[in-house]
């Protein structure tokens, strides 16, 4: 029983991601962001959830995770007109590493310090100075891999989902990373 109800399940969400893409990614994108910061937190030894902070990550994971990379991979789709030769993949992979890695860490951590945490633009401008250079070189020996794997074997409408799921775990790294960062700070 358990099993079927698990397979409507996923055919249902199959069938939103086809008939509402957007949407679908959006709120993807938003539960597994929760998913990730609720883990985080537990793993940083927070006792009791705070909620405050799961709900920005809810915001950004779907107000900016799940529309940048929708968007963005219809648009590296059209640039290189859907092609999957091993080329073109790299060149899918080079792009999206100089581009959205950059932007989306830096994004993240802008966001975390300004809003999830409420620290003053001076600290956050202080701690992305000294930890950006290293967050970077981390999705840098971490993400082409995953976005090979992408680019290569996943069709277009489940790139986003892969790659929100991997994201999922990144964003722990990333939060365990942040918060490791506030008590050496504090």
């Amino acid at each position: 029983m358990g099993s079927s109800v698990g397979k409507k399940g996923f055919h249902l969400y199959l069938l939103q991601l086809q008939q509402h893409p957007l949407r679908t990614k959006v709120i993807t994108a938003g539960v597994l962001s929760a998913i990730s910061d609720i883990v985080a937190q537990k793993l940083s030894g927070i006792k009791k959830l705070q909620i405050k902070r799961l709900l920005l990550k809810v915001l950004f994971g779907s107000a900016y995770l799940g529309p940048f990379g929708h968007y963005f991979h219809i648009m590296l789709d059209k640039i290189f007109k859907g092609k999957k030769d091993k080329t073109t993949v790299a060149k899918k992979v080079m792009l999206e590493q100089l581009t959205s890695s950059p932007w989306n860490n830096m994004v993240f951590m802008l966001y975390y310090g300004l809003v999830v945490e409420g620290r003053p633009w001076i600290h956050v401008k202080s701690k992305i100075k000294k930890e950006y250079p290293s967050v970077q070189y981390a999705a840098w020996t971490f993400w082409p891999v995953v976005g090979w794997i992408n680019h290569q074997y996943v069709p277009l409408q489940f790139r986003v989902i892969v790659q929100s799921v991997v994201a999922c775990f990144w964003a722990i790294f990333l939060n365990l990373k942040a918060k490791s960062m506030t008590l050496t700070k504090d």
